[in-house]
């Protein structure tokens, strides 16, 4: 909503009337709506416009209209510099919400930090980014990896062998891996780091068949990918090792995939939709009747859902959308029932401690939950990133950082 005030009489000597407007308060998102990414990024997006119109319909943020200024990253890292610079040299937004690789991420995380603007990351990853201007609300691998590697290791048994993308969330999720299988009597017996681009998986299949693990960490990324699960039932070796990931299902892959693919495929995130309770109930009736009940929710888009209203009950409490008054409302300990549970930011981490459920894909095209483990905390982001001791950390740590 617009408001507007007079100028007294003094200057009508030289204005007829004169207005101020207070603009109603803009935030900023870049998605991968177009492009390899896509099915991520369509759902971080209908999440962010799901969750500006809940707040629009409860009177908005302060009593203002929240507006968003749109870009479309086409899964393309130039675009997502392009458009961090025009939303904050052109569109005056009060708080961004963008990215879902994290090569995204770290590329825009500069230009929000000397903006001095609240960025929002809206994804699971292999953790550990650090700085006073990025709040995460997606999980961690010291959130999703330790919990599911332990679970993985007692189920299957000790022998683990690797499948991951070739940037920085495949091969740092590698690393924890590594540390969590150690940790629990396991031991990585081979790995292959492997480009989006890919379409042949003849090879690491082979590189399986030979090294004879109990189970496979697969954490395939986009469309490309995700025919490496196809490929793997196809040599029959479901029947012989389990495969367990910390993204399948991220982008809805469990609804391409055929049954013969995706039935007993373990998957271990923050969020599936059978999670029960009455926050999540109210969100997918807000969700199916926006846009359909088709296309399941993914976890993304419930940490874009609680991200979004995070950074609004920040402004309410800072009564202010200024950066620092809303940084530093963010960095009291903000908690809500959200649709995966509930869910605190950690002051220091700026990291979302929530519930981590791990499911087991079925055959049709779908998950069911087979445990659930509540308030699980950042523990490794909460060690590293003290940023109420020292603001001035700036860092991705990774597991050579500890």
């Amino acid at each position: 909503m617009k408001k507007y005030f007079t100028v007294g009489a003094v200057a009508l000597a030289s204005l007829l009337t004169s207005t101020v407007a207070y603009a109603d308060i803009k935030i900023g998102s870049i998605f991968d709506l177009t492009g390899g990414l896509n099915i991520y990024g369509i759902q971080q997006n209908n999440a962010l416009k799901l969750a500006v119109e809940d707040l629009n319909s409860h009177g908005g943020v302060l009593g203002e209209t929240v507006t968003v200024a749109s870009y479309d990253a086409q899964s393309e890292l130039s675009k997502y510099i392009q458009y961090a610079n025009t939303s904050v040299l052109r569109d005056g937004i009060k708080a961004m919400f963008a990215g879902l690789t994290s090569s995204s991420r770290e590329a825009i995380r500069p230009i929000f930090r000397r903006a001095n603007l609240p960025y929002f990351y809206s994804s699971l990853y292999e953790g550990g980014a650090c700085d006073k201007q990025t709040f995460i609300t997606g999980s961690s691998a010291s959130q999703q990896l330790l919990p599911l590697i332990k679970w993985a290791i007692e189920k299957y048994g000790p022998k683990i062998y690797i499948m991951a993308p070739n940037y920085n969330f495949g091969t740092i999720s590698a690393h924890w891996i590594h540390e969590y299988a150690a940790e629990n009597g396991g031991e990585v017996v081979g790995e292959d780091f492997l480009a989006l681009t890919m379409t042949d998986y003849a090879p690491t299949i082979s590189k399986i068949q030979k090294a004879k693990p109990d189970f496979i960490v697969a954490l395939p990324v986009g469309a490309n990918q995700t025919g490496f699960l196809e490929q793997f039932a196809a040599a029959g070796l479901k029947d012989s090792m389990g495969i367990v990931s910390s993204n399948y299902g991220a982008g809805n892959q469990q609804v391409v995939v055929s049954p013969a693919a995706g039935e007993g495929l373990i998957a271990s995130q923050g969020y599936f939709m059978p999670v029960e309770g009455a926050a999540n109930a109210e969100f997918v009736k807000l969700w199916t009747a926006k846009y359909g009940d088709k296309t399941p929710i993914v976890a993304g888009a419930v940490d874009v859902w609680n991200s979004i209203h995070l950074w609004a009950q920040a402004v309410e409490l800072a009564g202010s959308a200024d950066a620092d008054k809303v940084i530093a409302a963010l960095e009291t300990g903000l908690s809500f029932d959200a649709p995966n549970g509930h869910v605190t930011l950690e002051p220091g981490s700026h990291h979302l401690r929530q519930n981590i459920y791990i499911a087991e894909g079925d055959d049709n095209h779908g998950f069911k939950i087979v445990e659930t483990f509540t308030d699980v905390a950042p523990s490794f982001e909460n060690k590293m990133c003290k940023l109420i001791e020292d603001p001035t950390i700036v860092e991705h740590f990774t597991p050579a950082s500890k």
